[in-house]
């Protein structure tokens, strides 16, 4: 069963419609193609004006929806002879962060090697409890650097998926040095001589996302936030209470478009109509191909000139007011 959100409602309804109409015409004989020609043009043109219009609060709901594609949903339909690694070597292996070494290339052409790292979330109860809904514990920080060092060892290119709430803020957490885990993350990251590509594929809140997000090209899908902290945890802090969230995520300005202006990320991937949830496939296909073609401009670029470029970036975000 698809699910829809509020504001997709009347999509629903339509879609509703066209499945009883076909259904109709199975089972009668009844020739229904123009309604059903007539149904399919209406739902696309409904789709375009609801998906053209968009709040900042409802990109926000997109990029939780149930059904969208998460990091291991993207290297699957991205990568061949993906070779998941575990462990932080240190405490214990961290289910909320993903991954490993895979071949990435064009159809008909021979691929190459990347490490591939995400942050991953879980579809029913039993897999968010498993992957703690996509946030990461300090040993999660630590697999993916050491990944990343791995990565660098062998000369291959790191692309990381950011996809996560928060870094978990649990007790535990931070007795085992949450806080140090994500700095040391960032300062290596900097430091890292191969490519590096960092891509928001869903949520981006806080230090959680900005762990694995230190990048020679940072990435957002359409339908993305990257921001010090939700909608709704704003809301609480200044209104006290959730009710103000559309109002919070108005004025936080934190989708992809907004990042863009304000030169915090790289570029935009645009999702298919309806979200990337509507159609897996070809939203991997997209980004697959993104990703090749920034690979392709990194790679031609001398490894200190990177290092440079990349630090250069990050310093020259925001201003100062004296």
């Amino acid at each position: 069963m698809r699910t829809y959100l509020d504001f997709e409602k009347p999509i629903a309804d339509l879609e509703s419609r066209l499945e009883e109409t076909k259904r109709l015409a199975q089972t009668s004989n009844v020739d229904v193609s123009e309604a059903v020609t007539v149904l399919e043009q209406s739902i696309d043109k409904l789709r375009q004006e609801i998906f053209r219009n968009l709040t900042r609060w409802q990109r926000v709901q997109l990029s939780r929806h149930p059904d969208r594609p998460y990091s291991l949903d993207y290297i699957s339909l991205m990568c061949d002879q993906f070779i998941e690694l575990h462990g932080d070597r240190t405490v214990r292996d961290d289910p909320a962060m993903v991954g490993g070494f895979c071949e990435i290339g064009r159809t008909g052409e021979p691929g190459q090697t990347v490490m591939i790292i995400g942050q991953q979330k879980g579809r029913n109860t039993k897999q968010r409890q498993q992957r703690n809904f996509g946030m990461p514990n300090p040993e999660g920080y630590r697999k993916a650097l050491r990944l990343m060092k791995l990565a660098e060892k062998f000369n291959k290119p790191i692309i990381t998926l950011i996809d996560t709430p928060g870094a978990f803020p649990g007790l535990e957490a931070e007795e085992r040095g949450q806080g140090e885990a994500i700095a040391r993350n960032l300062k290596e990251m900097f430091m890292l001589t191969v490519p590096v590509i960092c891509i928001v594929i869903g949520e981006g809140a806080s230090g959680g996302a900005l762990g694995i997000a230190i990048g020679d090209r940072v990435l957002m899908l359409e339908n993305t936030w990257y921001s010090v902290i939700s909608p709704e945890n704003c809301s609480t802090i200044l209104w006290r209470s959730w009710d103000f969230k559309e109002q919070a995520a108005e004025a936080m300005k934190l989708t992809a478009r907004d990042m863009e202006a304000a030169k915090l990320v790289d570029g935009i991937v645009d999702e298919p109509l309806g979200g990337a949830h509507n159609d897996h496939l070809q939203m991997a296909n997209h980004l697959k191909s993104v990703i090749l073609d920034t690979l392709s401009e990194l790679s031609a670029i001398d490894p200190q000139v990177r290092i440079d470029q990349r630090i250069e970036k990050f310093c020259s975000m925001g201003v100062v007011l004296e």
